[in-house]
């Protein structure tokens, strides 16, 4: 029964996916050092990206990947000069071999490059950012794609040949009837 519980322990105290720096809250400039663990049971690869918050496309930018795991390292380098100043989250997603990803969200990230940085507001102290971090959960499956429609704007093969036969036909009437004229010309002189 003891080696049970010992065991139990040690599972849960299993390694789990986690950004430590930066923190929710945090004011950006230059080049950031995110650091944190990707390494999870199952690991096969990591992915850093941030998005816009509240973002109705749900596009996130990418910043790093790397089929390599880390545990309490560094996990990636972000230039945040490439960016405009502004609120962004940044996302830890690591891909598992089971087809499933844990995902780690941090919030409320203040890129300030070339705007002042607020002054904070005094208020309740906030917890150290390894303690607010939210949990790695399983993330639903990737959806599948959905064709575009078709582009209207598209052209064929035969209607790029037509548009240069009518061309051609052009340009050689307009040669022609030029060619007569030159000719009626000089032989009435």
């Amino acid at each position: 029964m003891n080696t049970f519980l010992i065991l139990a322990f040690f599972l849960f105290q299993a390694v789990t996916p986690a950004i430590v720096s930066p923190g929710p809250g945090a004011a950006l400039q230059g080049m950031v050092t995110i650091t944190g663990t990707s390494d999870a049971i199952g690991f096969v690869s990591y992915e850093l990206a941030f998005a816009y918050p509240n973002d109705p496309t749900g596009t996130w930018f990418l910043i790093a990947q790397s089929n390599q795991a880390v545990q309490n390292g560094i996990l990636a380098e972000w230039d945040t000069t490439a960016i405009t100043d502004g609120n962004y989250t940044l996302r830890l997603l690591v891909i598992l071999d089971n087809g499933t990803s844990l995902e780690v969200r941090v919030p409320d990230l203040r890129v300030r490059n070339y705007t002042p940085v607020e002054t904070p507001t005094p208020g309740p102290t906030r917890a150290p950012a390894t303690e607010s971090l939210p949990a790695a959960t399983p993330s639903i499956p990737l959806p599948t794609l959905i064709p575009l429609p078709a582009n209207p704007a598209v052209l064929t093969a035969s209607r790029i040949l037509s548009s240069l036969g009518y061309g051609a036909v052009a340009a050689a009437s307009v040669l022609l009837v030029l060619s007569l004229y030159l000719r009626l010309r000089k032989s009435g002189n």
